[in-house]
């Protein structure tokens, strides 16, 4: 983490002196955080950013409620002062709490970790990161018609170290790459986009950067521009009922708002309801539920190399871990936390047999040293099948390949959404016609995953990094991950946006 500060010496005097004061359990993350941003616009360098944070955030329970206080100066006297504040924090709560908080078990555990990367993206100069970027650019430009261009890389690197009364001293190594490419052809009041290798902002994984040089950005720009070119002329996507199969980017944004967030555990305690509200998935629900098809099985796995929502620890120190979210079309699991999967256990005695049951998930993390944790998706991953996609192109008579996501919308409760798409193309007797620009796709979310009948196999599966979720007030972003292949989907509704 550092040479100049002893981390460990500096934790231990933070929970001493939490407990000293009067907390009953006291953990304490110092993180040290550095990101680069490149984004071009047109052909210009519209955004060149470079930041360095670093700070540690104290987090307590005294008289049986939360409390939490941050700092970016990292001495023996802010230790004590943070600890100090924290625990008043925490007594403050408590005037208000309804009941004390109670954590699930956890087991201690000391180590040092790290994500493997081949190329660190800090050691490559911003001239050749610049010069990859305008060399796509250039090829986006060279239709006439294509009036804006957007090219852009993102880089994180960060370091962690936790520490809890528990007896854990866990210290964490992390690097993050990723970036894209997109077109906009204008043409009299016509305006149409077409992105690489996903929209807003392109794909990203924990990896260096090596990650970006595999999405070969330069060598997909031109395809890119010249779809984006035929939009301009393509007729509207006819409205009625289809068979829908998506590509896989868009997959990975309908797995993250329709099974993602609502799979989250305070979402149905209501402790959280920022940015589309709460859930449908209430606890009665569990083990029960009827989400999907039997085909349909979704897990959160934090385990998997590469991914953005991967890592060894969570920020409450709880192991990475692959939890089955949905099993053969059944709901049977949350993202949860040890505090509310301890509240899980009270209250779905028949689905506990003993403590493994109250275990957390491992889901809990912050953005950054000066926010506290929440509950955030992992990877969120729909399990692959067993067909080729030409195979599953070739057995739709009639329907419609809707690629990479133009706009979403989804109601509080998570089951009433809408999704555009940048393009879409028509599957006529087995094989893709028509372009088709403007697509719309809407349903209800138990319907729509009840009548997926075909997924993808594991040649086709990629695990999608989403660098932009939001959550909680204030917000935090949480960098997470979606493995999925393409799918198939019956009688979906669908419209073309005038």
């Amino acid at each position: 983490m550092s040479e100049e500060l002893d981390t460990r010496a500096f934790c231990e005097r933070v929970l001493e002196r939490a407990k000293a004061v009067g907390a009953s359990y006291a953990d304490v993350r110092i993180v040290r955080r550095q990101s680069e941003v490149i984004d071009l616009r047109t052909g210009k360098v519209e955004r060149l950013g470079h930041e360095f944070d670093r700070g540690f955030g104290v987090r307590v329970i005294a008289d049986g409620s939360w409390g939490f206080s941050a700092s970016p100066s990292l001495t023996t006297e802010e230790a004590e002062r943070i600890a100090e504040e924290a625990v008043r924090i925490a007594r403050a709560s408590a005037l208000t709490k309804r009941k004390d908080v109670l954590l699930a078990p956890i087991e201690p555990v000391e180590g040092s970790f790290s994500t493997d990367w081949k190329i660190d993206p800090f050691d490559i100069s911003l001239e050749e990161k610049i010069g990859l970027l305008k060399d796509a650019d250039r090829l986006l430009r060279e239709n006439e018609k294509i009036k804006v261009t957007d090219c852009s890389m993102d880089f994180w690197s960060i370091d962690q170290v936790f520490a809890s009364t528990d007896g854990s001293y866990i210290e964490q190594k992390k690097i993050e790459s990723g970036g894209g490419i997109a077109a906009t052809a204008i043409e009299g009041g016509e305006v149409q986009k077409r992105s690489y290798p996903a929209s807003f902002g392109g794909d990203y994984a924990a990896a260096g950067y090596e990650f970006v040089e595999s999405l070969k950005l330069i060598e997909n720009a031109e395809e890119i521009a010249r779809e984006a070119v035929e939009l301009l002329k393509a007729p509207v996507c006819p409205s009625g009922e289809f068979t829908l199969i998506l590509e896989g980017s868009m997959l990975a944004l309908q797995v993250h708002e329709s099974c993602g967030h609502p799979i989250e555990l305070d979402r149905v305690f209501g402790t959280e309801a920022s940015f589309a509200g709460t859930s449908f998935l209430t606890t009665d629900k569990l083990g029960s539920f009827k989400y999907g098809s039997d085909l349909v099985n979704i897990t959160a796995d934090a385990t998997l190399p590469g991914g953005m929502g991967s890592f060894y620890y969570d920020d409450e120190g709880v192991p990475a871990q692959r939890v089955d979210i949905i099993k053969e079309g059944i709901f049977s699991g949350y993202l949860s936390s040890r505090e509310t999967a301890a509240e899980l256990a009270e209250l779905t005695p028949a689905c506990s047999t003993g403590e493994t049951e109250q275990m957390s998930g491992g889901a809990m993390r912050a953005d950054g040293w000066d926010r506290i944790p929440l509950i955030r998706m992992t990877n969120i991953n729909l399990l692959p099948g067993d067909w080729e996609f030409d195979e599953l192109i070739a057995d739709t008579t009639n329907g419609i390949y809707a690629a990479m996501v133009k706009s979403w919308s989804i109601d509080d409760k998570r089951l009433n959404f809408q999704f555009g798409t940048e393009v879409a193309w028509e599957i006529k007797d087995g094989a893709l016609g028509r372009m088709f620009k403007n697509p719309i796709y809407n349903d209800i979310t138990p319907r729509f995953w009840s009548s997926c009948d075909a997924i993808c196999g594991e040649s086709d599966w990629h695990l999608w990094g989403v660098p932009n979720c939001g959550k909680g007030e204030p917000m935090q972003v949480a960098h997470v991950g979606h493995g999925v292949a393409p799918a198939r989907f019956r009688n979906v509704r669908m419209e073309g946006a005038k």
